[in-house]
């Protein structure tokens, strides 16, 4: 075999080699590298080792020798630290959004940057409260191909369904193709969302990514977005429930002060409101999940305004205390 030939394949053999099995803890020497070429057909002299090590340094690897009985060469700087890695693991295992398949087959590629020996310390489990996988294996696929509709602002139309309770598909609308324009998706609750223009309801309405089915993208322009924004439209939805949007002014304890800004940011007014007290105008969507927040918030926080939101929320509590009143 040419010389020239003969180095051309060694070095990838012992890039792939250190790349794959080593680190710092676990150092190839000399002889398991010549074992190794010695397998593929190639031979390698004491020197001509050190001079591949030289090379692949120069290629780019952090190739880093340990010296000592049990020395040797191995890869230190990767493109993830371990502790990125273990990071990652633990928020794929705990998506609630991606199947238990591509969970796993996720985590697989990500030990693959890694030595063998360190990517057993990324097969963890990670408890979740109360999670639940999606039972939707194309979202994975779906969130890309949204990406890409919105980077291109081109509409796509796709089905919508909800489960009965034989866990069955049921579409909405019987089936008939929604068509939006995509704005934007959103992260909320462990479920991902998309939101945009509905050509249909002519506003804009937000979806659950995994009850999507068959979307596709059209060749038609979007609906321009104006001032939108992800975060904006994510604040103003308590758990991405739809309702009737309106500025509520509630007034508050000051302990609650903390709350307020931690739900809607340091730019939300808090105004002095007498002793103890103050009171907080934010934009929200009137739903269920937002007198839930409020109720979970007690006597400390009180609906002034509108009316109408204010007496909605009297009106959800005698309802659900008269179910607890005894004859």
């Amino acid at each position: 075999m040419p010389k020239s030939s003969h180095h051309k394949r060694k070095l990838p053999i012992l890039a792939k080699m250190l790349l794959e099995r080593s680190d710092e803890d676990h150092p190839i020497s000399r002889l398991e590298m010549q074992e190794e070429l010695e397998r593929w057909g190639l031979s390698a002299e004491r020197k001509s080792i050190y001079d591949d090590m030289g090379q692949l340094a120069e290629l780019g690897l952090d190739v880093q020798a340990k010296r000592g009985r049990n020395g040797g060469w191995y890869i230190g700087q990767r493109e993830f630290e371990l502790a990125e890695l273990k990071l990652l693991v633990d928020a794929v295992q705990s998506s609630r959004f991606l199947t238990k398949r591509k969970s796993d087959a996720l985590i697989r590629k990500l030990e693959g940057l890694t030595s063998v020996h360190q990517a057993r310390q990324l097969q963890r489990q990670v408890y979740v409260d109360r999670r639940v996988k999606t039972m939707n294996e194309s979202i994975y696929y779906n969130v890309d191909r949204l990406q890409g509709a919105i980077a291109a602002n081109r509409v796509v139309t796709f089905r919508y369904f909800e489960y009965n309770v034989r866990r069955e598909r049921v579409f909405r609308r019987e089936g008939e193709r929604y068509r939006l324009t995509p704005y934007g998706l959103i992260w909320d609750s462990e479920n991902y969302y998309l939101a945009g223009w509905d050509e249909l309801r002519k506003e804009v309405r937000h979806y659950r990514v995994d009850k999507m089915s068959d979307i596709a993208l059209t060749g038609m322009k979007g609906h321009p977005r104006g001032s939108w924004t992800a975060e904006g439209y994510a604040r103003k939805h308590f758990g991405m429930f739809s309702g009737t949007p309106c500025r509520l002014r509630l007034r508050c304890e000051d302990r609650l002060a903390g709350v307020m800004i931690d739900r809607f940011g340091l730019e939300a007014a808090l105004i002095p409101d007498g002793p103890g007290h103050f009171t907080a105008a934010v934009d929200l969507v009137v739903s269920p999940p937002l007198w839930g927040w409020l109720f979970g918030l007690g006597p400390g926080v009180e609906v002034l305004e509108p009316d109408w939101a204010a007496e909605q929320f009297a009106q959800r509590l005698e309802e659900v205390a008269a179910l607890y009143r005894k004859e």
